[in-house]
């Protein structure tokens, strides 16, 4: 009776690590357990890496198993090499950026999600302060930042049937051309935020003549848009889905309270060193459209503004438009 005492309690020993064993298989295969490990991250500072901030500030203080290490960086240059190496797993970029990246690599990265749609705005000082529409910038010359402001510039003027000049060699960066702005060597300039809040408070004779968000959204259709986006390499997301559905969650509800609660953000974007001023991050923060679109959404209308990118230049996408599997579940 003994024996048969003992062999009762192993079996039961053995079918109750049987079924523990299955659980764990059941929590995995369902999602439920949270993911570990570290992710590396670089988001730009300015507009695009503001969405950021909350998550960055959460993750100095988080027990999670998940682990974000996350790094500001002010050239996408320096990213762009960064996941092309393997150093970076997710990363903000331009939207342009994010699809020359992917010409470049075939296929290597996959934008996410968008964080950012149009931060562009036409900025004039006091000999200029009629300009009302694009048609009021026939036969000037205007200022511009290189790339992605030059693109969508050029494409809203080419739609008017707006003859400009349009300069973007001189004032390449962005932080230049503000800089140019204030002390006047530049009449008119398009400026994306916080650039333009700075100028203006520096200057409070410059006047914000157009808003090229909505310049954009009279001719083509609305919401396209779309400036920033956050992305990640191909590889990582085949091999950790979880922490990547992890992190876009964790990255929503940063960028949802950095809308809500400019004032705290603006001090968490400085404090992350995203932005150096809080103040003046505080006041463009409601100008600079920062939002979290994904999926389906985020697939048709950056594919509009790619095509659209593509008829101004077909090197501001890195020759082609996009296919479809740029993006991270657009058929969801």
């Amino acid at each position: 009776m003994k024996n048969i005492a003992k062999i009762l309690i192993s079996l039961t020993l053995i079918l109750a690590f049987a079924l523990a064993l299955v659980a764990c298989d059941t929590d995995k295969d369902n999602g439920t357990a949270e993911p570990a490990g570290e992710v590396n991250i670089a988001t730009l500072n300015g507009t695009t890496g503001f969405g950021m901030a909350k998550l960055m500030a959460d993750a100095k203080n988080s027990d999670s198993a998940l682990k974000y290490n996350v790094e500001v960086q002010t050239d996408a240059a320096v990213i762009n090499a960064a996941l092309i190496s393997g150093e970076l797993d997710i990363a903000t970029l331009p939207t342009n950026a994010a699809a020359n990246l992917y010409a470049k690599t075939n296929g290597k990265i996959q934008i996410l999600a968008v964080n950012t749609l149009g931060v562009l705005y036409v900025v004039a000082n006091e000999k200029n302060a009629d300009i009302k529409t694009l048609s009021d910038l026939e036969g000037k010359t205007v200022y511009c930042p290189a790339q992605n402001p030059t693109f969508i510039f050029k494409g809203l003027c080419e739609k008017a049937n707006v003859n400009v000049t349009v300069d973007s060699t001189t004032y390449a960066q962005p932080a230049d051309l503000r800089t140019a702005v204030i002390s006047g060597a530049v009449e008119i300039a398009v400026l994306p935020e916080p650039m333009v809040t700075i100028a203006k408070s520096k200057n409070q004779s410059l006047t914000v003549a157009l808003d090229l968000t909505a310049e954009w959204n009279k001719v083509f259709p609305e919401g396209s848009l779309m400036q920033g986006c956050v992305v990640a390499r191909t590889e990582y997301i085949e091999q950790n889905p979880q922490a990547v559905e992890k992190f876009l969650s964790d990255y929503k509800a940063s960028v949802e309270y950095v809308n809500k609660n400019p004032e705290d953000a603006a001090a968490l974007i400085a404090e992350a060193g995203i932005f150096e001023n809080a103040n003046v991050a505080k006041a463009a923060i409601p100008k600079c459209n920062i939002k979290y679109v994904d999926g389906k959404d985020m697939a048709e209308a950056l594919d509009v503004f790619f095509k659209t990118l593509y008829d101004i230049n077909p090197k501001s996408v890195g020759e082609a438009v996009p296919d479809e599997n740029i993006y991270y579940k657009a058929n969801d």
